[in-house]
């Protein structure tokens, strides 16, 4: 069996944006003094005339993002996920989701796994504000290749985007030829007596804790929500219809997120026993990304023991 492919997505980034900048004249990125960390820098070293840096500005760099797209140019604007969400949140909202420009948001460094920056530069609530605002579509990659289909879609796309990226080399889920489309989730692993749902770093660990589960006699479904908003509520609802019992997995707090996405829906549509993995409504801390992995509860096993107790209250 040969072994998994460990790359970070946004790396992926980095590389896709190259990429469709030689395709696309039209394409120009923007960053806030973060290029070599978000990978932005790939883009800027080959086309100089098209990267802007905004130094330490993010405000400044969403309402310059907003006047190019506005101009008719596809903008993809960059910095760490903490900083992009909030310190120029009232510029995305008003310029950029109230006037629905079509301005790509892709930040990294998202979650705890930022690791050793600590709780000021972990961003866990960055989805719940970001879908919270109308006009916006939200997207976060389980890896390198579902990466590379989100920006390439994006391109494509008209409208706010907001997508969201992690630090760390994480597994390579799909294939290249992997058939990726905005607000449609995907069934990764099939199973019956419940359905994990997870998104970005979490997916990983979400088919972890099904295989072992499967060593018990346990059928987990697992889904990629990668699509935040819109959501993909047809899926969620025929999943709780035919499993009958949801666990949520995210690198992310569980309040406002994925596992309250899933939870409306459910509550409305189709009540089941409903489960939700992730930060407990706290700030995370410094310390290696894996250690905090363990300590605040995003690992496989901690899926797993929400399953057999989903399973429990589906009984």
């Amino acid at each position: 069996m040969s072994e998994t492919k460990m790359i970070a997505t946004r790396d992926a980034y980095g590389k896709v944006l190259a990429e469709i900048g030689r395709e696309n004249p039209d394409v120009v990125v923007l960053d806030a003094d973060l290029a070599v960390s978000t990978k932005t820098s790939v883009f800027a070293k080959e086309f100089p005339d098209r990267f802007f840096d905004l130094g330490v500005a993010e405000q400044d760099m969403i309402g310059t993002a907003a006047g190019l797209a506005a101009a008719g140019k596809i903008v993809f604007a960059s910095t760490f996920a903490v900083f992009g969400s909030g310190r120029a949140w009232d510029q995305v909202r008003v310029s950029v989701a109230y006037t629905r420009l079509s301005v790509k948001i892709v930040v990294t460094h998202a979650g705890i796994t930022t690791g050793e920056d600590g709780a000021s530069h972990q961003a866990n609530e960055d989805i719940a504000i970001m879908r919270a605002l109308p006009n916006m579509t939200v997207v976060v990659p389980a890896d390198a290749v579902e990466t590379e289909k989100t920006i390439r879609a994006a391109v494509k796309y008209y409208g706010p985007m907001y997508v969201r990226l992690s630090r760390p080399k994480t597994p390579v889920l799909h294939p290249a030829d992997y058939d990726f489309q905005i607000g449609k989730g995907e069934v990764m692993r099939p199973g019956s007596d419940l359905t994990i749902i997870a998104c970005g770093t979490m997916v990983a660990p979400a088919l972890e804790a099904a295989a072992a589960l499967g060593q018990e006699g346990l059928k987990a479904r697992v889904v990629n929500l990668h699509t935040i908003k819109p959501l993909d509520k047809e899926l969620i609802v025929r999943c709780a219809g035919e499993t009958g019992a949801i666990v949520t997995a995210e690198e992310h707090s569980i309040i406002g997120g994925l596992g309250g996405a899933v939870a409306e829906v459910v509550a409305e549509n189709a009540p089941v026993p409903l489960i939700r993995v992730g930060l407990k409504d706290v700030f995370g801390e410094s310390g290696k990304p894996e250690e905090l992995l363990v300590k605040y509860g995003l690992t496989a096993r901690e899926i797993g023991a929400a399953a057999r107790a989903a399973l429990e209250r589906k009984k």
